[in-house]
């Protein structure tokens, strides 16, 4: 089972400071939502307003179409995980489970059999009568996690579970949480800070910053078709350095780069500013290092080698600039003071509005 949540134009103030403004979002039945944003984003204002524990100052929230708004967070019925695991210590694993099963009086053979379904679905059967001082910090995940679910919730919150976890089990974690959603089918709204865990694991990602949602979309669409300048260096690194457009001819802007009298063409549809003035954006990976005399003259001040690629510090007039080089590449003919021509991959670029303070 599994149900849809709507939020419409919620707002909540805190004295002067406000945490949302006016934030509107719609999840379908069995989507798997990721927001995401720096602290102070409002995101996890925002997952706790739909759980109930925070009572927006204006707004409201549905749960399969019933406004929800003022309603107590136990008659919601919906399975919440954060990333402090809140076990009871005094208790089994079992018992933990079952927990939620009790405070609704279901009976004792029908808790049985969902403590034993929700077990194996985390991969824990043979830890049910272990206590949690016995467990792992990702046992012990995998617990508050079936201890969500075992109720059968039509949505679940999650906020900022896998936080506390170091970054191997992070990651076997990420895969085992996208691995029970398949299984169950359950609604999640998931909260991170994780630009690489909401990209893998979610639908669809939510980026927030100063409490209003900036973009909203497919994981690849956003890291490829980023909306303005703090979503492109959110969602992974983004070299920014300051360009005007100098004409338009057809589906393409001649972008110039004033401080390193470099010209590219950007496809039109990637300008995301009327103004003439703004940011050019490209990822590191987009980046292509020449002789010196092509593109952007850089010169390489570190590098980096991290395994599947190596990651090269270049200084030039137009500011820093990193590259990210595939790991096949001869490490030792990179080598520091020496001068380069920096092109980025023209399609992947993006003129962005300069909103910066």
């Amino acid at each position: 089972m599994s149900g849809s949540v709507k939020v419409e134009r919620l707002t909540k103030d805190y004295g002067a400071f406000r945490a949302i403004n006016q934030v509107s979002l719609d999840v379908a039945e069995g989507e798997f939502v990721a927001l995401l944003g720096p602290s102070g984003s409002g995101k996890s204002t925002i997952l706790t307003s739909i759980a109930g524990f925070t009572q927006p100052t204006s707004g409201a929230i549905h749960i399969n179409g019933m406004d929800v708004t003022g309603i107590a967070p136990h008659k919601r019925n919906i399975g919440m995980v954060f990333q402090r695991y809140a076990l009871f210590p005094h208790m089994t694993v079992a018992e933990n489970i079952a927990y939620p099963l009790r405070r609704r009086n279901v009976d004792r053979r029908s808790i049985e059999a969902e403590v034993a379904r929700a077990l194996q679905l985390v991969n824990l059967r043979a830890l049910g009568g272990r206590y949690p001082s016995q467990l792992s910090g990702g046992q012990q995940q995998r617990v508050a996690l079936a201890r969500a679910i075992v109720f059968k919730p039509p949505v679940l919150l999650m906020d900022e579970p896998l936080g506390a976890l170091d970054r191997q089990l992070r990651q076997q974690m990420q895969m085992e949480v996208k691995l029970l959603h398949r299984e169950i089918g359950t609604t999640i709204v998931f909260v991170t800070h994780d630009q690489e865990e909401a990209l893998s694991m979610s639908d669809r990602v939510v980026v927030l910053n100063n409490g209003e949602i900036q973009q909203q979309g497919e994981p690849r669409r956003l890291y490829e078709q980023p909306d303005n300048a703090f979503v492109a260096n959110f969602l992974g690194k983004t070299n920014l350095i300051e360009a005007t457009v100098e004409g338009r001819d057809g589906e393409n802007a001649r972008v110039r780069v004033p401080q390193a009298d470099y010209v590219l063409t950007v496809p039109l549809a990637n300008v995301r500013t009327p103004k003439e003035r703004g940011l050019l954006g490209f990822r590191p990976e987009r980046i292509e290092l020449r002789q010196a005399g092509e593109g952007i003259p850089g010169r390489i001040v570190e590098t980096a080698y991290v395994g599947s690629a190596i990651d090269v510090l270049l200084e030039t007039s137009a500011g820093q600039i990193m590259a990210r080089l595939g790991g096949m590449t001869a490490f030792g003919a990179l080598r520091q003071g020496s001068n380069v021509g920096i092109v980025p991959a023209s399609t992947s670029c993006f003129l962005f509005a300069d909103d910066r303070q």
